[in-house]
């Protein structure tokens, strides 16, 4: 017989849902076990925002903002309709406030209020214009010692000069580092500390997002003596009549049984990686059309196939079987291509997005959740699923246009490189990457007519809370919204990407598997991506996947510890 070990919980997978459900299980008494398949730990919440949506957090109370259960129930009612699983939604919004309440006592994570930061559709019943959105605060990598260099970085792409990270919050301090005395300051020291970190580290040591989130909840699964093997896939769940009794996993070459008395959690980062179940469920990837996934490729789907194949239901019936967002490609390396999330420069006042007819197709201040379905229906029957990121030079000059940033930054590399297009007119532009010129000149002109009075007539931008968030702030009379007249022109290629998938795991508001038939799998639990959307495959607000995450994590660890 092979190698065997025992403890309480087997925790599958390290990024947000893995670290909650394991600190929890651990705050509670039990033994618990991480592993990772990669030799990296922090999964896809390492690429993220790590931003949470927790409706309803002591923080939001403290601001005085009031907004229950009710409220957010009734907007995710709104939002998903009968895709919503009432229980879960029940149960992550009862539980989210205490699961972030239980991180920020135990662990030296810290989240930040985001009280403008609105709902994606504030209009809807239930909506909010701010206060469910939290932001994590930067971390300092340098607790984590050697285990620094095992921490996944973030994307290339969003990195600046090479391995300096940017948080949300510092966005408006870099874009204000020429105007503002305070912002120029803030610049400063984090390009300071930058050069600092330079001199001994890999890459910057500020940790910002949910790479500063990963780093703080793992230096405390340190100090709680959770040991994370790396390398170390999941190969199979050990099953003894019907009970899951632990996982078999490869670790250095051999197969090493994990008995875990209590259950095991799957958080292995949902399907991203999976070919074949994207052609399945995505339409323009059946279709052979441009698509980029931007989580880790091994997340490929190893949680959710084992768990079929041992009786687990798949929940492919949500609006939306991922998380979408606009992607453009930076010439990186040896002919590489490094991948960048359009997030929110389509709804700065200057830029337009057009198909190859030179037409806008969407309100581009809508979030990137409803951008993509939006540019994959505007180029059917074309055939490539494609569309321009566009603007003058006022506004890439001020806000930058995609990985290419703003003043004082030049923009002579990414021209020379050809991710960003140029040229003196509309028309040239569009000879120039391949549209239509006349229609690209008639929708500027037509934009700009609007957009000269703050107005868009055909889409309606900035007239709702999340746009004009997302804005110009101080831009009058529209936040999102002005013309496109000071040559020359600027182009980036967007095709369609995700951030992470939403069909996953049939689970209960317990976080237990469930089988075909509805009845829980005993002593298997999902969490993260391997769980199939709380939300229904919809995108209700920022950080609507790591805030279920780690509360689903967290709801898993105490129902194993017989808290629930």
């Amino acid at each position: 017989m092979g190698e065997r070990v025992a403890c309480d919980v087997l925790v599958v997978g390290s990024g947000a849902g893995g670290f909650a459900a394991a600190l929890t299980a651990r705050h509670h008494g039990l033994d618990v076990l991480m592993v990772e398949k990669e030799a990296l730990f922090g999964g896809t919440t390492c690429y993220s925002a790590g931003v949470i949506w927790i409706p309803g957090s002591a923080h939001a109370k403290a601001a005085g903002i009031d907004d229950g259960p009710a409220q957010a129930l009734r907007y995710l009612e709104s939002i998903a309709g009968n895709r919503l699983d009432r229980a879960r939604a029940e149960a992550f919004l009862a539980t989210g406030p205490e699961m972030l309440s239980f991180l920020e006592a135990t662990t030296d994570a810290r989240y930040t209020l985001c009280p403008t930061w609105a709902d994606y559709e504030p209009e809807l019943p239930g909506g909010s214009n701010g206060g469910r959105s939290l932001a994590p605060e930067p971390f300092d990598g340098r607790r984590l010692g050697k285990r620094f260099d095992a921490l996944r970085p973030p994307l290339a792409s969003m990195m600046l000069l090479g391995g300096m990270m940017v948080g949300r919050t510092d966005l408006p301090h870099l874009y204000n580092m020429m105007r503002v005395p305070k912002s120029a300051w803030h610049a400063v020291r984090m390009f300071a500390r930058y050069g600092r970190d330079r001199l001994q580290w890999k890459r910057g040591t500020r940790l910002a997002n949910g790479n500063g989130l990963i780093a703080a909840l793992s230096v405390a699964a340190e100090k709680k003596g959770i040991p994370l093997w790396l390398s170390a896939p999941l190969m199979s769940l050990v099953d003894e009549n019907g009970r899951i009794a632990g996982a078999i996993i490869r670790r250095e070459g051999r197969d090493v049984e994990v008995r875990a008395r209590r259950g095991v959690v799957l958080a292995c980062g949902g399907f991203a990686g999976d070919a074949a179940l994207k052609a399945r469920l995505y339409a323009h990837v059946t279709e052979g059309r441009a698509h980029q996934s931007l989580p880790p490729a091994t997340n490929s789907g190893d949680g959710i196939r084992i768990a079929t194949a041992a009786g687990a239901a798949f929940n492919e019936d949500v609006h939306f079987a991922a998380a979408w967002t606009p992607v453009s490609f930076l010439p990186g390396p040896n002919g590489t291509k490094l991948p960048y999330p359009h997030f929110i420069d389509r709804g700065r006042p200057g830029f337009i997005a057009v198909d190859r007819r030179g037409k806008r197709f969407v309100n581009e201040a809508k979030s990137y959740h409803v951008f993509v379905p939006a540019m994959i229906e505007a180029c059917r029957g074309d055939a490539e699923t494609e569309c321009w990121n566009i603007c003058d030079h006022a506004a890439i000059r001020r806000w930058g246009l995609g990985a290419a940033p703003p003043r004082p930054a030049p923009l002579k590399p990414y021209l020379d490189s050809g991710y960003v297009v140029s040229a003196a007119t509309p028309e040239e532009l569009a000879r120039r990457i391949g549209i239509d010129a006349a229609g690209l000149a008639a929708t500027i002109r037509t934009f700009n007519e609007g957009a000269l009075r703050g107005a868009d007539a055909e889409f309606g931008r900035g007239t709702d809370a999340y746009q004009r968030f997302n804005g110009a702030p101080g831009h009058t009379p529209n936040p999102c919204v002005a013309p496109l007249d000071h040559p020359p022109y600027y182009a980036v290629r967007l095709v369609p990407g995700d951030i992470g998938t939403f069909a996953g795991l049939k689970a209960d508001a317990s976080a237990r598997v469930l089988d075909k038939d509805g009845h829980p799998i005993e002593g298997l639990y999902a969490a993260g991506n391997d769980m199939a959307s709380v939300m229904g495959g919809t995108y209700p607000g920022a950080g609507i996947t790591i805030g279920p995450a780690l509360t689903f994590g967290y709801i898993a660890g105490r129902h194993l510890a017989g808290k629930a």
